[in-house]
């Protein structure tokens, strides 16, 4: 079972996209230098259809996406919710993940995200703004998973 922690809408996870945020608890991950340790910890509410619908009356017209960040040791169940948003008629929305996994299973039903994140925070290469980093983001269309890492990086 998926527990959230907290939401916030940002602007920089998924870019050219309004997000709502959505911190998930229980991360398998511990990587060292973590911003979010707290999310390590088997905290917060259960994520609910019901929940999830609440927050996207709440702030639908205001997002352009929503983004599950982090999770338990079960992708599938954050691929669940990307199905559920997929299917609900509150307010057309992208789904994003940022998993902090080196990969996907195989057979990970892609289809109903738009943008997932792979590859755990190493604190020596850094984040997805940096050009050493490990982690990837990639943009899904149609079936494919093109990686627009690059867009995190500022020219000089």
């Amino acid at each position: 079972m998926l527990k959230y922690t907290d939401y916030d809408i940002v602007f920089q996870e998924i870019p050219d996209e309004v997000t709502l945020a959505i911190n998930l608890s229980n991360c398998p991950n511990r990587c060292k230098g973590c911003h979010s340790p707290y999310l390590q910890q088997n905290v917060g509410e259960a994520l609910t259809e019901e929940n999830l619908s609440v927050l996207l009356q709440k702030y639908g017209k205001a997002v352009t996406c929503v983004c599950f960040m982090g999770g338990d040791a079960d992708p599938y169940d954050v691929a669940y919710f990307a199905d559920f948003l997929q299917r609900q008629q509150i307010a057309p929305v992208k789904v994003g993940w940022y998993s902090g996994k080196s990969e996907l299973p195989d057979g990970f039903p892609i289809r109903n995200f738009q943008y997932i994140k792979l590859g755990p925070y190493v604190e020596s290469r850094g984040g997805l703004k940096s050009e050493q980093t490990n982690q990837r983001l990639y943009k899904i269309v149609q079936g494919e998973m093109n990686d627009i890492t690059y867009r995190f990086r500022t020219k000089s």
